[in-house]
């Protein structure tokens, strides 16, 4: 298994083609040459197959030549045409003009001294630092496809999907399923006690999606293309057991129908599709179904007449079952504040709530991860609440009643509930206002970055 260090090595290694192509698509050129890589080592054991002349040998006979490019989308057509799951996945860029084929043909010689010996938890390891360092370097854009790996492990764990349905509506790279069959692995559970379902709209996110699942071995339905969940729905009668997402924050440029049978709970805003969100994850839960879902903190105390409508509904139809106050820094893509949701339609009665703020651990000086202890405390909490043996504990975890939510106005704020922020003087908690106003003004900045970019381009249009 490979340590650390090893890992770093792989990733300097394919440093070689930073430069020499273009940065946005760096990450197809390196994921899919370790994907490559990992099929020819593991032809027969690993559940691929790879034709003969596509084997990495046959390529790295060749990382001399100008046409090494062409020999690896060769290659990868080959895979693809033995191996139909992933027809029209795999990149077929390297004999591109513009690649640097002396570059390419190093990397080619330099992956093949890492051996995967044909083990999927070997590549998958492997797989998932590369992803991880490629959301960390790619800055807000690796938020469209990474969530950190310490906040999936904290949906998963209060989840707990043993067995069913999981679905990811905003799948990205497919970290959400990775995670939840880690979880039924570790507790003697099969492979196929899961059957994953997802959607993606970034059609370049969608294949990587679709090659983390096969990496890790996870025959999932991520549709066969692309495609706006608003838009269209890509599983329309599906009823999962278990819904994990992590939606765009605060999206303001979405498909909505105002007429949508989604919206069982009101219509939300045109300018930003939390509620949208929230309410497609519940109108795709089972009967007895789970949900748990990444959110800006707005959508817990937000004023807007349509958001707090839909949030009071959602609690007074008995779907609320916890919500979570994350600690800053999780993310490294946005310094939007953020909470977990959680849903269930096996009713309890009130909502459990949990600050986590406290929690926590800077791996460095702008990123923060929950520890194993962290998740622990945290799911813990949550199944002694929903096992009826819950205690409250100031200032970590409450729990509260309807009526005790209505008091504040259907308002989410754990803060509100555990402990104790002196009020402001228009009544709003201390803590809570200062969040708000700060989610606030970061949308703000973002929605002025966008309007920017926007006039930009109109005034190169004009002048061109």
């Amino acid at each position: 298994m490979p340590g650390r260090a090893e890992k770093d090595v792989l990733w300097k290694a394919a440093g070689k083609l930073r430069g020499s192509v273009d940065a946005s698509r760096y990450r197809d050129f390196v994921l899919g040459l370790v994907f490559l890589k990992y099929v020819s080592d593991s032809s027969g054991e690993g559940g691929f197959r790879v034709p003969d002349g596509a084997r990495w040998p046959d390529i790295a006979a060749h990382a001399g030549s100008s046409e090494i490019g062409a020999l690896v989308d060769a290659a990868m057509g080959a895979v693809m045409r033995a191996n139909p799951p992933l027809a029209g996945v795999l990149p077929q860029i390297f004999g591109r003009d513009g690649v640097d084929q002396r570059r390419l043909g190093e990397l080619v010689t330099l992956l093949g001294r890492a051996e995967f010996g044909g083990r999927r938890d070997v590549l998958g390891e492997v797989y998932e630092y590369f992803l991880e360092r490629f959301a960390r370097a790619e800055g807000k854009r690796g938020g469209e496809f990474y969530t950190p790996s310490s906040v999936v492990k904290l949906l998963v764990e209060v989840l707990e999907p043993f067995k069913g349905r999981v679905y990811d509506p905003c799948c990205g790279s497919g970290g959400m399923f990775v995670q939840a069959e880690k979880f039924v692995l570790r507790h003697r559970g099969r492979r196929d006690d899961i059957a994953v379902y997802g959607q993606e709209a970034n059609e370049r996110t969608w294949r990587l999606a679709k090659t983390n699942l096969a990496v890790h071995g996870i025959s999932g339905d991520l549709a066969e293309r692309w495609a706006d969940t608003f838009y269209e729905d890509a599983h329309p009668g599906l009823q999962a057991d278990y819904v994990l997402a992590n939606p765009p924050f605060n999206m303001a440029d979405w498909y909505r129908c105002p007429d949508d049978a989604r919206w069982r709970f009101g219509v939300p805003p045109a300018g930003n599709a939390n509620f949208a969100w929230i309410q497609h994850i519940v109108a795709k839960l089972g009967p007895r179904g789970r949900a748990g879902v990444v959110m800006a903190n707005g959508s817990m105390s937000s004023r807007r007449a349509a958001e707090s409508g839909i949030r009071a509904a959602l609690v007074e139809a008995g779907l609320v079952s916890c919500v979570v106050a994350l600690p800053g820094r999780l993310f490294r893509t946005t310094p939007i504040p953020s909470c977990l949701w959680f849903f269930d339609r096996d009713a309890r009665d009130g909502v459990l709530f949990v600050d986590a703020r406290a929690m926590g651990t800077m791996v460095d000086r702008t990123e923060c991860v929950l520890t194993d202890a962290d998740i622990a405390r945290i799911s813990g909490t949550y199944h002694s609440w929903r096992g009826g043996s819950h205690s409250d504990v100031p200032g970590f975890c409450y729990s509260a009643g309807l009526d005790e939510i209505r008091s504040h106005d259907h308002v989410l704020t754990p803060g509100r509930y555990v402990g104790a922020a002196e009020p402001s003087a228009g009544g709003e908690p201390v803590t809570d206002e200062v969040e708000r106003l700060t989610e606030e003004l970061f949308a703000q900045f973002e929605e002025s970055a966008r309007l920017d970019r926007v006039v930009r381009t109109e005034l190169e249009r004009l002048r061109d």
